[in-house]
């Protein structure tokens, strides 16, 4: 079974790392300072890491620690030193994904996420792949007069390399609509039959004869594809009749080189559906008590980086644990896990979360 450490905070440790090792999905916990308990973990042995630090100066936490500092520059060099643990531990087809919030100092807003962000980047190397805004819309009460009320935080997503590191995208795509057959034609689910495009092609003053017979057979390639489930749908671009996406610059974009070169280019909808954007709507509640920690983020938070990001029985590891949302949302989709937080109290309380009884 995975080794369970609940010794106190800042106390020894005899650790064994062996998450996991007969295949049980139960976490592993350990009570501690974040950066103290990872310096002991064997490098590039973590397969992903999510977690959302105490936010700085918000709260007053019973067991201190990160969030108490006198200034954010002392905070943010403070998560830097735990996260430069985080890029150790990593493997190199890791992802760590990071929620925090922003803070008010004087008045002025800090900016704190994307000064944490950028220090990362510039100071560890790590590789920042996305920032999602995490709608969570509908905000708590705001008694401020002079500025609009604040309803989103931003989660980062960052990889140790560029190239190699885990992603399955079809893990986290929506369910796609389907293409008909009406009257022996091909419709797509948003109503794309070829019919208009074709008109357009045969109508169009600005492609040659030679780009219009390749227009009309690449079209009827693509609504063979549309009904044969190798794409899901499309959209073309003809020259003169639609707009370029992106750029017409053909030195910054493909897409108009293509429309130069051919006459038109296809815009092509996976079969699996489409990926999630950068922006979530997740409500912020969650159903575990609020009298055992006042700032949980959400289960649904840590679904998609989960499943998109971390293979079926990989280590996730939570570096900032609180109650356990993290290992919890691990353990139902069949990762293994590894949570530390310098709180007895929410640590017992994330093991009783995780079915673990207390020892």
């Amino acid at each position: 079974m995975d080794s369970i450490a609940t010794t106190k905070a800042r106390q020894p440790v005899q650790r064994q790392f062996v998450w996991g090792a007969d295949h049980t999905l139960f976490p592993s916990f350990y009570c501690g300072d974040s950066a103290t308990v990872l310096r002991e973990f064997p490098g590039k042995s973590i397969d992903f890491c999510m977690t959302s630090p105490p936010y700085w100066g918000h709260r007053q936490y019973s067991n201190g620690g990160i969030g108490l500092e006198a200034s954010y520059q002392e905070y943010i060099d403070n998560l830097c030193i735990v996260f430069s643990q985080v890029h150790r531990v990593l493997k190199d087809t890791g992802s760590f994904w990071l929620n925090i919030g922003d803070s008010y100092l004087n008045k002025q807003l800090i900016g704190v996420p994307w000064r944490l962000a950028l220090a990362l980047v510039d100071r560890q190397g790590w590789i920042l792949r996305n920032s999602v805004v995490w709608n969570k819309v509908k905000g708590g009460p705001d008694t401020a007069k002079d500025r609009l009320r604040n309803v989103h935080e931003l989660v980062f997503h960052f990889v140790r390399s560029a190239r190699g590191y885990f992603y399955d995208a079809d893990a986290v795509r929506s369910d796609p609509r389907k293409s008909r057959v009406v009257n022996g034609s091909v419709i797509s689910a948003t109503g794309v039959s070829g019919v208009r495009y074709k008109r357009q092609i045969e109508l169009s003053g600005r492609l040659s004869q030679n780009e219009k017979r390749n227009a009309f057979q690449a079209l009827e390639q693509m609504l063979a594809d549309m009904q044969a489930g190798r794409i899901g749908d499309f959209r073309m671009i003809i020259r003169g009749q639609q707009r370029t996406t992106h750029s017409d610059s053909e030195s910054v974009s493909g897409r108009a080189r293509e429309i130069q070169e051919k006459g038109f280019y296809f815009l092509r909808y996976h079969p699996k559906g489409s990926k999630p954007s950068d922006v979530w709507d997740i409500l912020p509640e969650d159903s575990q008590n609020r009298d055992d920690h006042f700032a949980p983020y959400p289960e649904d938070l840590c679904k998609l980086p989960i499943l998109a990001t971390c293979p079926l029985g990989g280590v996730v590891l939570d570096p900032f644990c609180g109650t356990g949302t993290t290992m919890l949302v691990a353990q139902r989709l069949g990762r293994r896990s590894v949570g530390i937080d310098m709180s007895p109290q929410y640590i017992k309380a994330a093991r009783e979360r995780c079915g673990i009884g207390n020892e």
